[in-house]
């Protein structure tokens, strides 16, 4: 007989030997659910109940108690990732529900280790679909081969091993969403680790999911106001924008994302920061920071700290963009933070390694550029046909030396919306934040600013632009005509208006006044030194003496030529009768 012809084997396991009439039964039902002769062989197991185990191939049709019992708690917990009501549902559930002769697909671990576990027999087993191992360890399908399967670990590997099984879900990973994760500190999975108690969840999402068509969003026109005057300035991001933060470590990368979240009090913004590979103290400190000044009611932190497991590190973010996703489909808008995006390409590096992918630049696997882009596309704004909500996302990247050109930071530099790039010598000559003026854009521009803020700003980089240029010339000559020291002073001037201590944002009204009054150079003979706190009396007493006009700026984000005119005319009558120190 050719091997063709070879009946399939099936193996009925029970504790009594099935009659003549149940084996035909069997060999019906196998007939015609696999279309071929099927040869029935029975193995004595103890099962503890009138139930059997049927193995054909890797699948399993298991009508013992407890594969009866695995059935029910599948469909419970299909019910928990449901956004209705449960008690109804699960009152139906339990009077509705009939076992089934359903078939579970089970395979083998070949091997494990580093997170990894390497699995054979599951041949219809899809990218992306959790399985679950030994000891209720979950993984994710990460590599479809030849010879079995690639899949990350989700928890400690201690109780997988070699030869343990391995039953599909048909599911594909996912996080718990809801409001109940607002002002908590939670994993990459969705779990707590904040000691605040279970979360009680709204629905069920997957981490992966396609990122908004063209139709369905809209123009990046409303501005997200970081309170940071250099960047609503000069490099405006927009709600629905996608605007990176690159720099060095340690030059401000974190500070000025936190600045953000901080300035989103009140504004009705949902706040994300996500941590990948960061310290648990940082994280911790993190949240606490955001807890004393009443942003954590607002805010969600997902974390994966650098002793989480590297699969964990590299869903996280992922994960945020899933709860990010649920607000913003209820017509809200979100602020997302991944900090950092250099850490999750270096543990998905690690990952493909693992899984023996072929190595590219830098060993990076050659789906890196898409690591990147599948996330970062998914945050937009979106069109009043789909409720109008928008997701903008910070990503910040770590540069070496400030190299800009290396592999990850041009990828992403490439998917977004413009960048701000915070270069190491302007932060240690005090100059916080630290950002380069020549180096950052914002690809939207004026388009998410204010008509208040884009008449304010007016020529502000240029001014800034030339002030290098004569800073620079400055070194050479130590004779400089008067012009050249006023440009100089101007400069310098600006510069130490744009210096501004973390964790104290501005308000619009306070920037655009700010910007008046410096661009009309009535700071030009005040000392350097003096010049903040110059700038800060003169804003209290426009604030009083004018309040219509500031709260106008505040509001509708709009002031006339008359406004501009009495507030400059206020301003150098204070400074003037202040004898200009």
């Amino acid at each position: 007989m050719s091997k063709a012809d070879a009946p399939l084997k099936a193996v009925l396991q029970s504790a009594v030997c099935p009659d003549e009439v149940q084996k035909q039964r069997f060999l019906a039902f196998l007939e015609k659910k696999y279309h071929t002769k099927v040869e029935l062989i029975w193995e004595k197991v103890e099962t503890g109940d009138n139930g059997f185990c049927l193995r054909v191939g890797a699948e399993v049709y298991d009508w013992s108690v407890k594969g009866r019992f695995e059935q029910f708690r599948e469909e419970l917990q299909k019910l928990s990732e449901t956004s209705a009501p449960v008690i109804p549902l699960l009152k139906n559930t339990i009077n509705a529900w009939m076992p089934e002769s359903l078939s579970r697909e089970l395979g083998e671990v070949i091997s494990v280790g580093d997170g990894i576990a390497m699995v054979k027999g599951l041949e219809k087993a899809t990218y992306g679909e959790i399985l679950v191992f030994p000891g209720g360890v979950k993984g994710m399908v990460q590599e479809l081969g030849p010879d079995g399967l690639g899949c990350i670990l989700f928890g400690e590997d201690d109780e997988v091993y070699e030869g343990a099984r391995v039953l599909r879900t048909g599911r594909t990973a996912g996080i718990p969403v809801g409001e109940g994760f607002l002002g908590r500190v939670v994993d990459a999975l969705g779990s707590p680790i904040d000691g605040m108690g279970e979360i009680v969840a709204d629905g069920y999402r997957p981490v992966e999911s396609p990122a908004p068509g063209i139709i369905d969003r809209s123009p990046v026109n409303r501005p997200m106001e970081t309170g940071l005057l250099t960047i609503d300035s000069m490099f405006p991001i927009g709600r629905g924008q996608r605007e990176l933060i690159i720099g060095d470590r340690q030059t401000g990368k974190t500070a000025i994302a936190l600045d953000t979240i901080v300035n989103q009090k009140g504004k009705g913004v949902i706040c994300i920061y996500v941590a990948i590979g960061q310290k648990n103290s940082s994280v911790a400190q993190i949240a606490d920071s955001l807890q004393k000044r009443g942003c954590m009611e607002y805010s969600i932190i997902v974390s994966a700290s650098a002793s989480d497991a590297v699969p964990l590190q590299y869903i996280a973010p992922y994960a945020g963009c899933s709860l990010g996703e649920y607000f913003m489909e209820k017509g809200r808008d979100v602020l997302i933070v991944y900090d950092d995006l250099s850490k999750h390409a270096i543990a998905y590096r690690a990952l493909s390694l693992l899984l023996e992918r072929s190595p590219g630049r830098e060993a990076f696997p050659g789906d890196v550029f898409y690591l990147h882009s599948r996330l970062l596309e998914r945050a937009a704004r979106l069109s009043e046909a789909k409720g109008g909500g928008s997701m903008t996302a910070l990503p910040i990247v770590e540069t070496q030396a400030g190299d800009v050109s290396a592999y990850i930071p041009t990828n992403i530099i490439s998917i977004t919306d413009g960048q701000i790039f915070l270069e190491s010598d302007l932060f240690f000559s005090g100059q916080r934040p630290a950002v380069n003026v020549g180096l950052s854009v914002s690809r939207v521009g004026g388009s998410a600013q204010t008509k208040a803020m884009k008449k304010a700003s007016g020529s502000i980089r240029l001014d800034l632009a030339q002030y290098r240029e004569m800073e620079i010339f400055n070194q050479f000559s130590s004779d400089l005509d008067e012009m050249t020291k006023n440009q100089i002073a101007y400069g310098q001037g600006l510069m130490r208006l744009l210096r501004q201590p973390q964790y104290h944002p501005m308000r619009q009204f306070q920037q655009v006044l700010t910007l008046l009054v410096a661009l009309d150079k009535c700071y030009m003979k005040i000392p350097v030194d003096q010049v903040q706190e110059m700038n800060q009396r003169v804003l209290r007493h426009l604030e009083e003496q004018l309040p219509e006009i500031c709260q106008r700026i505040q509001e509708e984000g709009e002031f006339t030529p008359q406004d501009r005119e009495e507030l400059l005319r206020e301003a150098r009558q204070f400074i003037a009768g202040t004898g200009g120190v």
